[in-house]
């Protein structure tokens, strides 16, 4: 019998990849590692639902990259598995931020399509769902990824409203919200009315170590690439890389974006050069895209930053900001420290100072990068 070896593999079909979707941002691995605890931490919050129960509330918490996704997807996908009772919902808030958006996914799931999109009433399609969960006697969950863009809408208390309190019109109706959020200042932004009957329990991923981060890649790499495409050492630098950055996801693309590199120059293996250019192409993709996620008051403070001649203190910086900004010290502080979890600027304490005045504030790039990609 025939054997195709790997020299004939890559001469049929020219690629090095065996599953380049492997490195898509959606991708959910079979073998998922390192959040057993917080896994089972979000079944003991689904199991009362399974039980006829209300669901219990969550709040998931973790910076950007630390499997917070991925985990939800994999509960929600094995609850779907084990039981018809729990109806499970995973909702994008970057793409989905109105109370007509959100509910027509939940209809989505629900009923297998979306509602018309005219000549149907929020009201209808809102009453069609909760009645559905009343019939069946099922109960509701809804995760919210990124839930911090509905309340740059002024969304978020009214979608939580409508789905907490439904019980009080729809007597039955059982629901439970995840919101998952990197922003530990959102919780507090919630009317009361949805603070009363929200009370989440906290759920918390703490940054991958680096030998975490290294395995994960090996295994995406296993899975994307065909065997011997690329080494140890090279998947050593690009776990260094996303380590910096801060972000799993950062190594997940640069290893696909390494793996194009290589394959457009017509190489059979991922080479340092190919890693080098990667790295040059992604630092400037990631900069523009960073950029575009800050709101007006975050530009206003990196843009002194960038625009300054003297590396300015915390103190400093802070004058500068609320003469310019009408906003309070404690916004100039978390806008201080959001620029720094985005890797935008370090801070760098010199001595005892003022509620932290003693902070120099770092640029992490050139101000001809940042006049560069602003563009």
């Amino acid at each position: 019998m025939f054997i195709m070896g790997i020299e004939d593999i890559l001469m049929h079909d020219e690629s090095i990849f065996q599953n380049i979707n492997a490195f898509d941002p959606d991708y959910v691995p079979e073998n998922f590692n390192y959040r057993d605890t917080q896994m089972e931490a979000m079944a003991m919050a689904i199991r009362p639902a399974i039980s006829g129960g209300k669901p219990n509330n969550l709040v998931v918490l973790g910076s950007c990259g630390t499997g917070k996704t991925t985990a939800i997807k994999k509960v929600f996908g094995l609850v779907g598995k084990n039981t018809e009772k729990v109806v499970c919902c995973y909702v994008n808030c970057q793409l989905h931020t109105t109370r007509f958006g959100i509910f027509s996914q939940i209809y989505k799931k629900i009923f297998g399509h979306l509602p018309p999109e005219t000549g149907v009433p929020f009201s209808k399609i809102y009453e069609k769902i909760m009645k559905y969960l009343q019939k069946e006697e099922k109960s509701l969950i809804v995760a919210f990824d990124d839930v911090n863009y509905l309340f740059q809408s002024k969304n978020a208390n009214k979608i939580f409203y409508d789905l907490l309190r439904a019980y009080e019109e729809f007597p039955g109706a059982k629901t439970g919200i995840f919101a998952i959020l990197s922003d530990l200042e959102l919780r507090f932004a919630f009317d009361k009315n949805v603070n009363t009957v929200f009370i989440p329990q906290d759920i918390t991923f703490q940054p991958y170590t680096f030998s975490e981060v290294f395995d994960i890649l090996s295994d995406r790499a296993k899975v994307g690439f065909y065997p011997g495409v690329i080494e140890d050492e090279i998947i050593e630098e690009i776990t260094e890389y996303a380590i910096n950055k801060g972000d799993l996801r950062t190594g997940i693309d640069l290893l696909r974006t390494t793996g194009n590199i290589a394959e457009a120059n017509a190489s059979r293996k991922i080479e340092q050069e190919h890693l080098d250019e990667a790295i040059a192409s992604q630092s400037s993709i990631n900069l523009q895209e960073t950029l575009k996620s800050l709101n007006d008051v975050e530009k206003s403070l990196l843009e002194i930053v960038v625009n300054s001649n003297e590396v300015l203190n915390a103190g400093q910086l802070s004058e500068i900001f609320l003469e310019k900004e009408d906003v309070s010290y404690a916004t100039f502080n978390r806008t201080l420290e959001k620029l720094e979890f985005l890797r935008l600027i370090d801070t760098k304490f010199t001595g005892k100072g003022v509620r932290g005045n003693s902070r120099e504030v770092i640029l992490r790039f050139s101000p001809d990068e940042f006049n560069k990609n602003c563009k």
